[in-house]
């Protein structure tokens, strides 16, 4: 296991980038293109859109809902073991989705089964570049997750592709061999281990690489390394939790909600773009190549904003890069209904795609610089957990919708509010912020609360979240004291 001073911004953390950008193709990449196999799906199993759609809702929502569960194997298990796990449950998915009779048997093997299979590899392997990666970070997310825009541009005429060589069954088979890949994936992810985790609170705090939110988080944890060694079996609980007190920051709170609208808008356009294109009169391939060109200027976004937002001038300003890239994919969403040919496309494609790579990899540094580093791979946890309901509802309303209406209009307006909404939220929040700083010096300036902590017997009570070093001495002290009576 490796062992550093601090994130070590390179060397096998560029394996670890490569291990996430191959868990990406396997993952996002392929659940994109299964809105190839839609049409063959509808014509197939005789059934509407609405229904058919719930095939596209159901990977989607197990992928984001069972990401909590990748999370917890990646802590406590190993994050190698979580995702060869996962590649093997895809796989298997995949292989019993090219046996299906009926759109129930597809739910099950590929919704659930896949769907949790990708839930275990996605979240670990994003968390692992955030250890390896500090000064870079945006940047190393950017090639990361660039894999999903790669993925879509290579996939997409290739699956059309098998469709046409093997039917809709043989290009799930082998799809289901292409993603055993995920066990080569896991097997790059090897753990680190930084020095800081043995420190001492006041050494960690001196160190220069240590955010504002992350010295709070150790200060916390700190806590709970003397308290756990004193009273283990009723700290254990109190300590545990507070891996997750992020969820009552007002900051992750407001990203939260954001994120729900969000996830509804941007998830219906992957499944029915292809099918909105046929409708006007556009080919198959055509249709096909309107995903793999949105799947490569994806990679463009990932990279050009990854880049941008490391650069002195915007790093303080990633928040208001990623509500600007959610934004106008919104507006392209608006757009969409009035470009009914081939050429219109085009650029709709180009649109959306640059700014969803952009957003995609601005959640992973956003969600880093709201909780913290130690608590990412939790909070990104969350962060895709929140994605699910909106991914399992969004197509199949959209679906009802175009059954409803005889039109994609309404489908689509509906997602570009909705993302449009989701950036206008986080805008009034952080102008809330600084209003509030402005008008109450007194409540963010040098004022600190600090964290008093006394004993009743074997219990330790604690209040406030802040603790500075005379604490943490007050502390120690008093813990020698007590283990003497």
């Amino acid at each position: 296991q490796a062992r550093h001073a601090g994130p070590p911004d390179g060397g096998w953390g560029w394996m670890i980038v490569a291990g996430c950008f191959l868990v990406t193709i396997c993952t996002r990449a392929v659940t994109r293109c299964i809105s190839i196999f839609f049409v063959e799906f509808q014509a197939y199993f005789g059934q509407d859109y609405a229904r058919t759609a719930w095939i596209h809702s159901i990977v989607d929502c197990a992928t984001m809902l069972c990401a909590p569960l990748g999370s917890l194997i990646s802590n406590h298990v190993s994050c190698q073991v979580g995702i060869m796990l996962g590649g093997l449950l895809a796989s298997t998915g995949l292989i019993l989705s090219s046996f299906a009779t009926s759109l129930e048997h597809l739910y099950l093997s590929l919704g659930v089964l896949t769907g949790l299979g990708f839930a275990l590899c996605y979240s670990p392997a994003i968390a692992m570049v955030g250890k390896y990666f500090n000064k870079r970070k945006a940047l190393a997310y950017g090639i990361a997750m660039s894999g999903s825009g790669i993925g879509t541009f290579i996939l997409a005429p290739v699956v059309q592709l098998l469709i046409e060589q093997f039917s809709w069954r043989g290009a799930l088979l082998i799809l289901g061999g292409f993603v055993l890949n995920l066990c080569v994936c896991g097997a790059l992810m090897r753990p680190i281990s930084l020095k800081e985790d043995c420190k001492t609170a006041p050494e960690l705090l001196e160190q220069n690489y240590v955010t504002e939110t992350e010295k709070q988080d150790l200060k916390r944890t700190s806590i709970c390394s003397h308290l756990i060694k004193l009273w283990p079996h009723e700290c254990l609980c109190y300590c545990s939790w507070k891996e997750y007190d992020f969820l009552l920051m007002p900051g992750f709170m407001v990203l939260a909600v954001s994120i729900l609208f969000m996830a509804y808008g941007c998830s219906p356009l992957f499944v029915y773009l292809v099918p909105y294109a046929l409708s006007v009169g556009v080919s198959h391939h055509q249709a096909a190549f309107l995903m793999s060109i949105l799947g490569v200027i994806d990679i463009i976004g990932n990279i050009t904003f990854g880049w941008l937002t490391d650069r002195r001038c915007l790093k303080k300003h990633r928040y208001f890069c990623y509500l600007f890239a959610v934004g106008m994919d919104g507006l392209s969403c608006l757009f969409l209904p009035v470009l009914q040919s081939f050429p219109l496309l085009v650029p709709f494609s180009f649109t959306f795609g640059y700014f969803d790579g952009a957003y995609v990899t601005l959640i992973p540094v956003v969600t880093a610089d709201a909780v913290g580093t130690p608590l990412l791979s939790s909070a990104l946890g969350v962060v895709y957990f929140l994605h699910a309901i909106p991914y399992l509802v969004s197509p199949p309303v959209a679906g009802w919708l175009v059954d409803t209406t005889g039109s994609y209009t309404a489908s689509f307006l509906l997602c570009g509010f909705s993302m449009i909404f989701s950036s206008a939220l986080l805008c009034f929040a952080r102008l809330a912020k600084k209003i509030k700083r402005t008008h109450l010096p007194s409540l963010t300036g040098n004022t600190t609360l600090k964290q008093h902590i006394w004993t009743n017997g074997a219990i330790a009570y604690s209040v406030t979240a802040e603790l500075d070093q005379r604490d943490v001495e007050f502390l120690a002290v008093d813990s020698n004291s007590f283990s003497n009576r």
